[in-house]
């Protein structure tokens, strides 16, 4: 392919904040390797000294404030490509200057909706989304489930290409002797924040163990770090629960495989990458509506409603599955290859 790209990102490793920079990281260097002519465009504190990097200046503020800054040097650049990519509400600015003030098309893909992510959405963001979804001459999605909820509520429904999967090295550490556990090992590991719904997960926990020798391990941290651990503690099963912190890349393949279930609550799960990751290790789940159901063979995912008493339910139905299992997983590279496909045709 003769087309010349240019990707809009926030973070790279090891400067990451969600599963978006995973997926862009993935989708630049999976393009490298086909030797498409691919540059990245990322936050100048964001962005690693090397080739086909460019570092942009976002300035003093928010998040708002510095995709706004960003985008008149996206602009800039524009004529220089022949497709911008960019990547949820914060490259809508960039991607409707450049495709305005030069010839070059635009490649849009959603990883979210704000209406997801929080139960306060609107302003801005949502403005700025809805041109994400509607401008474009290609919207994207990384699930079937995340287009419908975009056409739901922005009226278009992108075109689907899933994310790949992530995989986490085991270095054969035991978990769950190291931290003195007893019983089944229950795993967590994200953001603390509103839309994991780290609270159901806490309640239903506190209905399941009655009874039960198991104990919950929360990796991660976040706004709501403090306010979970006294919900904790005024259900009174701190003793129960186990806050890590922060967990190294390094060190997660061993936490999800010394678990015996993973756990992802969220309230609103577009894909899911540690399902994904945790699928990988051999450990099954318990899941909210997610991205990678749609992927894999389900018995291995329990299906759950964000609430604490279906929660609790499927802890008991994922800790009694006991057999060995490995998935099918989808490789970054295909996902590159769907979205190579698509640049062709613009």
């Amino acid at each position: 392919m003769n087309k010349k790209i240019l990707l809009l990102g926030w973070g790279y490793p090891p400067n990451i904040e969600g599963g978006l920079d995973i997926h862009v990281k993935h989708l630049f260097e999976e393009l490298l390797k086909k030797e498409v002519e691919v540059d990245l465009a990322l936050p100048k504190e964001n962005a690693p000294e090397r080739e086909n990097i460019v570092a942009l200046d976002s300035g003093e503020g928010d998040m708002l404030w510095k995709a706004r800054k960003m985008s008149s040097e996206v602009a800039s650049l524009a004529e220089e490509y022949d497709i911008i990519h960019t990547h949820d509400w914060f490259g809508a600015e960039a991607g409707l200057k450049s495709q305005k003030h030069s010839d070059c098309k635009w490649v849009s893909t959603i990883h979210s909706l704000a209406s997801g992510r929080s139960r306060e959405s609107g302003g801005e963001v949502t403005e700025l989304e809805e041109l994400a979804v509607a401008k474009p001459n290609e919207a994207v999605a990384v699930s079937e489930k995340l287009a419908k909820e975009t056409e739901d509520e922005y009226g278009r429904k992108p075109k689907v290409i899933h994310n790949g999967f992530s995989t986490r090295k085991s270095s054969g550490r035991d978990i769950k002797e190291e931290l003195d556990l007893d019983g089944d090992m229950v795993f967590f590991v994200g953001r603390h924040a509103e839309q994991k719904g780290i609270e159901h997960l806490i309640y239903g926990f506190k209905k399941y163990l009655e009874g039960n020798n198991t104990t919950l391990v929360i990796g991660g941290s976040g706004e709501m770090t403090e306010s979970l651990k006294k919900f904790a503690e005024m259900l009174e099963i701190e003793e129960k629960i186990v806050f890590t912190g922060f967990i190294p890349s390094e060190d997660l393949g061993d936490y999800y495989k010394s678990a015996d279930l993973f756990v992802s609550p969220s309230i609103n799960e577009p894909f899911g990458l540690t399902i994904t990751e945790a699928l990988e290790s051999g450990t099954p789940v318990l899941a909210t509506e997610n991205g990678v159901s749609e992927l894999v063979d389900e018995r291995f995912i329990v299906e759950a409603e964000p609430n604490s008493d279906s929660i609790a339910e499927g802890i008991k139905k994922g800790l009694n599955i006991k057999e060995d299992f490995e998935i099918e997983g989808r490789s970054w590279e295909e996902m590159a290859e769907e979205t190579l496909e698509l640049y062709r045709k613009l």
